[in-house]
């Protein structure tokens, strides 16, 4: 499994309660795109409207930019695919406040592009100073450790 593109800020800003795992309708450019790493996701989010989800502000430039269609936009909307019964799970659960829809990362299962996406509580700034403190103090005993092997 090759991660192409990672969205590290989603798991600074928000508190990751569930992982969901779907395909994306994507045409031959884009998978080319995505493949050789010119994707992003950080500043994307996921919106359902009816019974569809899609993936909203991902940056998928065109694999050649001589050749793209004079129409292609790299911001546009793409289409996650997921069972009804996730659908209508997420659904439910975007009702509740403070849940979101977050995409975590792209990668690859079985030459196929797929996405993670996680459904997620906002941190408040508190709980933020609390998970940096808990990596620098990781980072100070891994130095320590180090300097004495």
């Amino acid at each position: 499994m090759k991660i192409y593109a990672e969205n590290r800020e989603a798991k600074f800003n928000y508190e990751i309660l569930e992982k969901f795992t779907a395909g994306l309708v994507l045409n031959g450019q884009e998978v080319k795109s995505i493949k050789t790493g010119k994707s992003t996701i950080r500043a994307s989010y996921v919106t359902l409207k009816g019974n569809e989800a899609f993936l909203t502000g991902a940056v998928i430039p065109p694999y050649q930019p001589n050749n793209a269609p004079k129409d292609y936009n790299p911001e546009r909307s793409r289409k996650i695919l997921l069972t009804k019964k996730e659908l209508d799970y997420l659904a439910g659960k975007g009702r509740e406040k403070g849940l979101a829809l977050v995409p975590l990362k792209l990668f690859d299962s079985r030459a196929m592009i797929k996405l993670e996406l996680g459904l997620a509580r906002g941190k408040k700034k508190k709980d933020k100073r609390e998970s940096i403190k808990k990596k620098e103090s990781a980072r100070e005993i891994e130095r320590a450790l180090k300097t004495r092997g």
